[in-house]
């Protein structure tokens, strides 16, 4: 087993602003964090407690910085999304309410964008195994079933 740092009550309490400071964080990755240290439960939560209090930790901002990159920079779909939020102890309240996050047209244009890449043929667009690839690979990266289906109507009237 790993053995486990000791350091001082303040320099732990340091080390996990400059942790939050970093990058937005969720309680279960501080509360992970936390467990390298030699703390007693009660300097803990007196360490959490202050990080929640002076905003390093805040679960709201996390989940809609989460969000936004998550879509904007890798481009996944809202169920993929919900699911590691879900991971990482987010609550369903929690992850709607940041949902507005992603743009409902920029979501839609996405979709669009890498449909467009997979059926760039006209004969691929008819082509109902290229269409069922197309299908599959926008479900894996977590788009919603419905969604897809209306986008490639919508390219079938173009």
């Amino acid at each position: 087993m790993k053995e486990k740092k000791v350091f001082t009550y303040q320099e732990i309490k340091q080390k996990m602003v400059n942790y939050c400071v970093y990058q937005d964080r969720c309680h279960q990755e501080v509360e992970r964090k936390m467990e390298e240290f030699v703390l007693i439960p009660e300097a803990r939560d007196e360490i959490l407690l202050y990080l929640i209090q002076e905003r390093f930790l805040d679960e709201e901002r996390f989940t809609r910085s989460y969000i936004r990159g998550k879509f904007y920079i890798k481009h996944w779909g809202k169920i993929k999304i919900s699911l590691h939020l879900k991971q990482k102890g987010i609550t369903e309240k929690l992850m709607n309410k940041c949902m507005d996050e992603i743009q409902e047209e920029d979501y839609i244009q996405q979709i669009y964008v890498y449909l467009e890449k997979l059926l760039f043929l006209p004969e691929k667009v008819n082509n109902p195994q290229e269409k069922k690839k197309a299908i599959s690979f926008l479900l894996r990266k977590g788009y919603e079933y419905e969604k897809i289906l209306n986008v490639i109507n919508n390219l079938l009237c173009i």
